[in-house]
């Protein structure tokens, strides 16, 4: 019975640097935001589903999805965000589920990598839920940073998503990503023994 971990956090936590350790370790890490995309390339399911509703207006010249574009048409009205949430929600689930499905039959313990997988409910699919926390601040200063983003704009990012803060009550392990990577490698380090006992 394969041992299914969720690894989770905020925009700028540091999830990557801490899946790209996993990997190295030699664990798979399911990437839902990769799964997503693939959904939204020319002929996934996502991309038909979208372009069948809004039209090839969100369509650049190259045939790829205009993000910006479609972002807008979503966020027009409430209307279209309860269709968006609900039509591509239900379809990325359904795809993550055939991908855990399928690591589940060959690997004794995996990762998923799911950005919002406590707003969106997914906690019951994992023997354990990892979050990867760093104080507002450093969030803050690091998708500033990262993003060329004003103050002003980092912050509406952060407060569009749930506060790592309210998410550290309800997971099974915390990963303080506020200080050296050392320190951080050695957290992930240490959470990968307690599984490995089990």
């Amino acid at each position: 019975m394969a041992r299914i971990i969720g690894l989770t956090g905020g925009i700028a936590s540091g999830k990557s640097t801490v899946t790209s350790y996993l990997r190295e370790k030699g664990y798979p890490v399911i990437d839902a935001d990769r799964v997503v995309h693939d959904l939204q390339a020319p002929g996934g399911e996502l991309y038909q589903a979208l372009v069948e509703h809004f039209g090839t207006e969100i369509l650049l010249d190259t045939g790829d999805l205009n993000r910006p574009a479609l972002a807008e048409r979503i966020f027009s009205s409430q209307k279209e965000i309860v269709w968006s949430n609900q039509v591509q929600g239900e379809m990325i689930r359904k795809a993550l589920e055939r991908e855990r499905d399928r690591l589940a039959a060959s690997e004794e313990i995996f990762f998923m990598d799911i950005p919002l997988l406590i707003e969106q409910d997914y906690q019951d699919w994992f023997d354990q839920v990892w979050l990867v926390y760093v104080t507002e601040d450093t969030q803050l200063q690091r998708l500033m940073e990262r993003n060329a983003l004003t103050e002003v704009q980092a912050r509406d990012r952060l407060a569009a998503q749930m506060s790592l803060e309210e998410k550290k009550a309800l997971v099974d392990l915390v990963i303080d990503n506020n200080s050296k990577r050392d320190h951080l490698y050695q957290q992930i380090d240490k959470g990968l023994e307690q599984i490995e006992r089990r």
